[in-house]
């Protein structure tokens, strides 16, 4: 056994995936959600799960008598459109839920926490694209202020509190239990609505780019950040490592892959764009190859027919 992992949202699309690696791993697994995004059915057999809020002294208390080796931190509020329309209760969950779990993890005398950021959010419009993560940070949304605000959190508690800090970055993630009714999975939204025969919303021209990892392969990525060798942080961007895939995949694109892999051409109506979103978004991704030895190993054709492939078993399921 490796040892005891908790993982925060271990219920939702990103989460359950993580918590499988961690069990195919041999690592005995704990998983905090509160379902409020996740569902029960997510959950891999083998693990212990707990319903609590982040933000509660419940998961506090959970971490910190658990005797976790890593804490891994999933749970989040991931809309962005969301955060725009509510920044209090973007930070809530982002910011006050993050602390409450790292003072937990101090307590606990975890080894090392690992964190979901978002390398496709705390960048902003970045003059190198593919970015790498010493880029200035500018996000544009409170949502991806929330998640740089959490790493600055991360960093700090973990110096003052005599932890490790990993910082994922991630870019945007796909594949099999991506939520099609959730803003942040295009690429599930773009299957759910072809299959139904309906037409794609592309906000803007769609011609803003975007850069798509599959899920199994943030997964691994978690796995190796949770035991690799990590020198003292020397400045912010240390702990920070993007999980992409490096290369740019126009709206227009996406939409035009998903139609030729099921076979229909797709009916677009573009929208006004919306505040808060780019225009080009990709990761540098030679930090985590040579830091972590990671690489992503999906093809993004592969990892689409999973998710389609998925997708199709959920309706026979009803």
């Amino acid at each position: 056994m490796n040892g005891r992992v908790l993982v925060t949202g271990g219920a939702g699309f990103i989460g359950s995936h993580i918590a499988e690696a961690y069990l195919a791993d041999g690592w005995e697994v704990e998983i905090i959600d509160d379902l409020s995004r996740g569902k029960e059915r997510n959950l891999p057999a083998g693990a212990c799960f707990v319903r609590a809020d982040v933000r509660s002294n419940d998961a506090r208390e959970r971490i910190a008598k658990g005797r976790f080796d890593v804490v891994n931190i999933q749970a989040a509020q991931i809309d962005v459109r969301h955060s725009v329309d509510d920044p209090a209760f973007d930070a809530g969950i982002n910011i006050l839920g993050l602390i409450n779990l790292l003072e937990g993890a101090a307590a606990g005398g975890v080894r090392r926490v690992v964190f979901a950021s978002s390398g496709g959010v705390l960048y902003g419009e970045a003059d190198t694209v593919p970015t790498p993560e010493t880029a200035p940070k500018m996000p544009v949304s409170p949502y991806g202020v929330s998640k740089l605000s959490g790493e600055h959190y991360l960093r700090t508690l973990a110096a003052l509190r005599g932890f490790d800090a990993v910082a994922m970055r991630y870019a945007n993630v796909f594949g099999p239990r991506q939520d099609p009714k959730s803003e942040a999975g295009v690429v599930s939204i773009f299957v759910s609505r072809l299959l139904a025969g309906q037409p794609l919303t592309i906000f803007g021209d769609g011609t803003q780019t975007r850069d798509y990892v599959f899920v199994r392969d943030v997964a691994r990525a978690n796995l190796l950040a949770s035991t690799a060798p990590l020198p003292p942080p020397a400045s912010h961007d240390d702990i920070g490592f993007n999980v992409a895939t490096g290369t740019e995949l126009s709206v227009v694109d996406l939409a035009g892959a998903v139609g030729r892999m099921l076979g229909v051409t797709p009916e677009i109506a573009f929208a006004e764009p919306r505040a808060g979103e780019l225009s080009r978004s990709s990761l540098d991704t030679s930090k985590a190859r040579r830091v972590l030895g990671w690489a992503p190993q999906h093809a993004f054709d592969a990892g689409l027919t999973q998710l389609i492939d998925w997708y199709r078993q959920e309706e026979m399921n009803g």
